[in-house]
């Protein structure tokens, strides 16, 4: 299956949420998956989802050029850029070899080294599944 922008935004947005601000969580403040420590010029309690979807097209979908990626790679390179950064992302895609499931790999063990894995672990594996299931879908 192939993703436009609209269509991967919709799905990570929903996994992203609504506003919270968990001193523990390494993003910290965060809203639609926007964290203050990523744009610390932003105000993110107040942020509209019509501007975080700006931001993910900016900052994410057009510099990985993901419309370009094969079919899978596309919502998937995605989803890694915004949840774990642009740079692990293309790292990950170098590493993949054009392999889903590798990319898939590379991912669930950069999360084991992750500061937070024994807090929110259960739940990034929860979404990086799901991404996965995504695809079959």
């Amino acid at each position: 299956m192939n993703y436009d922008f609209p269509q991967a935004f919709k799905i990570v947005v929903g996994e992203e949420g609504n506003y919270v601000n968990d001193p523990h969580d390494p993003g910290g403040e965060t809203k639609y998956g926007i964290s203050k420590r990523a744009y610390p010029n932003e105000d993110i309690k107040n942020l509209t989802l019509e501007r975080a979807m700006f931001l993910y097209e900016r900052d994410y979908w057009n510099p990985l050029v993901a419309h370009k990626l094969p079919g899978k790679f596309m919502f998937l390179a995605f989803e890694c850029a915004v949840n774990q950064g642009m740079s692990h992302c293309v790292h990950c895609l170098d590493l993949a070899k054009g392999q889903p499931s590798w990319f898939m790999a590379e991912r669930a063990m950069s999360y084991t080294k992750d500061h937070g894995f024994d807090e929110y672990g259960r739940g990034w594996f929860r979404r990086l599944f799901s991404d996965a299931l995504t695809l079959e879908g």
